[in-house]
């Protein structure tokens, strides 16, 4: 099999190990901190902040263009859009990257918070009368 050198990239988990340079065919491999693998962000510490960020903007970018589109925001409508389209972003692969920190924890549930928002006659509402 003959693998693209420009495309290989070195990875080096734990702090405690040396990160010695990596060659193929000559070239020194390039290291990376991040590194995006089936649409899942993996980082040298394995922690999942990154892909909280990275899912909950996706998911926020979508609710703007609902936002932006949907004029008449019947609560059985805005359900079927927030599950079909909103939901996916925010569990894609949601076991292998499962948020342990309570800051992930929250970015995940803001989500969900702002769009209950958007629904008619729930603005004023807590958020459990929203659910």
């Amino acid at each position: 099999m003959k693998f693209n050198v420009d495309k290989c990239k070195v990875m080096h988990i734990g702090k405690k190990y040396a990160k010695f340079p990596y060659y193929m065919r000559g070239n020194v491999l390039k290291e990376v901190e991040v590194e995006k693998d089936s649409w899942v962000l993996i980082s040298a510490d394995l922690k999942c902040s990154q892909q909280c960020v990275y899912a909950c903007n996706k998911a926020n970018k979508v609710m703007g263009m609902i936002r932006r589109t949907i004029k008449y925001r019947e609560p059985r409508i805005m359900l079927s859009l927030y599950k079909t389209l909103v939901r996916p972003h925010v569990e894609y692969c949601f076991s292998s990257w499962n948020p342990f920190y309570k800051k992930d924890k929250e970015m995940m549930e803001k989500v969900q918070r702002r769009f209950t928002k958007l629904i008619v006659n729930f603005k004023g509402k807590s958020h459990e009368e929203r659910i």
